[in-house]
């Protein structure tokens, strides 16, 4: 079953930032999507079987912290 989960993420300004919070929660085991809407500061996540605290680590991992 597809699930999609939504996080803002605070401190994202630029095309370098959605890439690196793109590649990191995308590189999560059962995510096939990774929206970023730096306008919003909302990263929206798609897949199977998602893990919320191993999007949060990719997150951080990014740089940057998810509410």
């Amino acid at each position: 079953m597809t699930q999609t989960i939504t996080y803002t993420v605070a401190g994202m300004t630029c095309d370098h930032c959605t890439r690196a919070v793109a590649t990191e929660v995308g590189a999560v085991q059962g995510v096939s999507d990774v929206a970023v809407d730096l306008e919003t500061k909302l990263v929206t996540v798609t897949g199977e079987g998602l893990d919320d605290q191993a999007l949060r680590a990719a997150i951080e991992e990014a740089g940057y912290e998810a509410s």
